[in-house]
């Protein structure tokens, strides 16, 4: 590309060289001869002059007399009736340049000057102009390779930004060259990474809370599968069957909460629901843990409460918390249930150290964590929380108490919009 430029540039230039050249070396040319032949005009006429005057004074016309007059460069020959013809100068050889003037009393005064002094000044003119059309070609050439540069490095800059979006590398540049329509190339180029690292922040963290999400449900499900293959009671493996499948059920909704969060995170589907069934559930699926630990779960406050939002995403909160509970806390984990104004609270806490002082509401960040687990579990709990109009906080870090607030009003129906079931 720079060499297109540059050449295009150098031919404009070179066209108008040679049209205006050609012409200029022609007017000038032509000015030169004119003013040679109106010199020795002007010098015929004046050397006429004088012989007349002298003529008339009744005078002898000498060369003595004329020869200061006469330039140098110019041959005269002065013709007097009745007088000897008077010769001025050196007589040109080759083509000549002269002019004839008669007297009044008869004199004649021809000037010849050599035409080799027109071709001189000619030559002059010539190289003058051809120096300037020099200079104007190389001034010319260098302003091209300038442009071509101005040009050609932001195209290279914004061919190495598109590569590095295509190699997986979003970040923009924020890099602007003063060209208008570059300058609109490369905010398309910076728009366009900040949307794929949108994009590829949203597939990391997808893949964090999926993983994350589903390895509690998978652990619960390992846990009554291998209930099931230590027992030989019927009873108890039918039991231990049902709550599998439940649990497999539950493991369902969380993968299609997961993708109908990734596709739309404003994507809600809350309904009235029964807590005491969710509450229940998150104990008899904990129990077994707890007990192979050492440690119970249990739950208090007040009964059959009804609260709005997505069972299935305050079940996964509930696990996460005491999840939480089982790998950083100690002792007895309690939930206890209770009313603040219009809303439902699930309080879990447990006998342990509780949250460092120099974390406090950090908590809840990703990658943030007080025991070197991957941070995740409290933050994808508290973005379940506000999914559906709830909150999830800390109420108190020593001894840990997290509180889960839930509304118990449904959210304000559209006309168009259809009654959510309510779940008992």
């Amino acid at each position: 590309m720079r060499r297109r430029l540059i050449q295009s540039t150098l031919a404009v230039v070179l066209v108008v060289i040679a049209v205006f050249g050609v012409s200029l070396v022609i007017v000038e040319t032509r000015t030169i001869s004119n003013s040679a032949q109106e010199r020795v005009d002007s010098e015929a006429v004046r050397l006429s002059s004088i012989v007349d005057s002298r003529v008339l004074a009744g005078d002898t016309v000498t060369e003595d007399m004329l020869r200061n007059p006469v330039s140098k460069d110019q041959y005269a020959i002065v013709r007097v009736p009745g007088q000897r013809t008077i010769t001025i100068g050196t007589k040109p050889e080759g083509d000549v340049i002269h002019a004839t003037h008669a007297g009044e009393e008869g004199e004649t005064v021809t000037v010849q000057e050599p035409r080799s002094a027109v071709t001189r000044e000619v030559g002059r003119t010539l190289l003058i102009i051809g120096l300037v059309a020099l200079l104007a070609v190389i001034a010319a050439v260098l302003l091209a390779v300038r442009q071509a540069n101005r040009l050609a490095s932001p195209l290279t800059d914004l061919a190495e930004t598109a590569e590095r979006l295509g190699s997986g590398d979003p970040r923009p540049r924020h890099k602007r060259y003063g060209v208008p329509e570059l300058d609109r190339v490369a905010d398309v180029l910076d728009s366009s990474a900040e949307r794929i690292g949108r994009m590829l922040t949203a597939e990391r963290r997808l893949a964090a809370d999926a993983s994350h999400q589903l390895r509690t449900p998978l652990t619960a499900l390992s846990m009554r599968l291998e209930e099931i293959t230590l027992t030989d009671d019927p009873d108890t493996v039918k039991e231990e069957a049902n709550v599998a499948l439940t649990q497999v059920e539950r493991l369902t909704d969380v993968v299609e909460r997961l993708l109908t969060n990734a596709r739309d995170p404003r994507t809600g589907s809350a309904v009235t629901f029964d807590l005491d069934e969710v509450i229940q559930q998150q104990l008899a699926e904990w129990r077994p843990a707890y007990r192979s630990s050492g440690r119970a779960v249990v739950s208090s406050g007040k009964r059959h409460l009804q609260a709005v939002g997505t069972p299935g995403a305050v079940a996964q909160v509930l696990a996460a918390l005491i999840e939480n509970s089982l790998m950083h806390g100690g002792g007895t984990v309690a939930l206890r249930t209770r009313v603040t104004g219009n809303q439902a609270v699930v309080e879990v806490t447990d006998e342990g150290p509780g949250v460092p002082a120099d974390l406090g509401a950090r908590i809840f960040e990703r990658t943030i964590s007080g025991r070197n687990s991957t941070g995740i579990g409290l933050a994808v709990a508290r973005d379940l929380a506000e999914a559906d109009g709830g909150r999830l906080e800390l109420l108190q870090a020593q001894p840990p108490v997290f509180g889960l607030f839930l509304s118990r009003t449904p959210p304000a129906r559209k006309p168009d919009e259809e009654q959510p079931p309510t779940v008992r």
